[in-house]
């Protein structure tokens, strides 16, 4: 038993040891302890200059005000990634406008909306629904003439009126703008099945049938 008791308190005191001598940092008290005995061993008949003393602790404290700041900056991130969470948790269920023209069609929820966006009125603006292989299954025409923001509200369904099969689909739009045609940037709303935390990019909402997409990258939010 005495022998255990010997390893036991021989790992300790190196364990000790080890942490002390690990820990090299300078701290506000060890500078001023430095400094004091310094001053205490100078030469009389050759003192420290006070400009040399002013530097230094000028850059001490320098150094110190950028570790503070380096914690401070540190706590911060903290708390922004909980409240991006928290923010993000709230849109789980919700269905969010993101910057994609793909968006996904399920049997308990067949349609899809999206945003045609342009800066000029447009009569007509002709909108494309692409399936994930690439083939065009509906056309169909959208009032554009307000300009701006232009809803579009696809019902599912293709050329013949049969409801599509499940799975990812791509609205395009094209207008006519001063005579030439163009292709516009359509945005499309997506249900929020999950949230995740990325070290890199912050909170991630999951969004069904089309992936991850970081909350800052969210346009609008809409009831599910």
């Amino acid at each position: 038993m005495s022998t255990i008791g010997s390893v036991t308190s021989s790992t300790t005191d190196t364990s000790s040891t080890s942490s002390t001598s690990n820990n090299q940092s300078l701290t506000q008290a060890d500078f001023f302890s430095l400094l004091s005995t310094q001053l205490s061993m100078q030469d009389p008949s050759n003192p420290v200059d006070n400009d040399q003393m002013i530097s230094q602790m000028a850059s001490f404290s320098t150094v110190d005000g950028i570790g503070k700041l380096n914690d401070e900056i540190t706590s911060l991130n903290t708390v922004m990634t909980s409240s991006q969470a928290l923010q993000a948790s709230g849109l789980v269920g919700q269905k969010v406008l993101v910057p994609s023209g793909t968006g996904y069609v399920s049997a308990d929820d067949p349609t899809l909306k999206g945003v045609i966006s342009t800066s000029t009125p447009i009569n007509s603006i002709k909108v494309a629904v692409q399936d994930a292989s690439g083939q065009v299954v509906r056309n169909f025409t959208v009032d554009g003439s307000a300009g701006g923001n232009v809803d579009v509200d696809w019902d599912g369904l293709d050329n013949s009126g049969n409801a599509v099969a499940p799975g990812q689909y791509t609205l395009t739009a094209n207008g006519v703008v001063d005579g030439t045609s163009e292709d516009l940037y359509v945005s499309t709303y997506g249900h929020v099945s999950s949230v995740s935390l990325n070290s890199s990019t912050g909170a991630v909402l999951n969004v069904r049938g089309v992936g991850g997409v970081a909350l800052s990258d969210v346009l609008a939010v809409s009831e599910g």
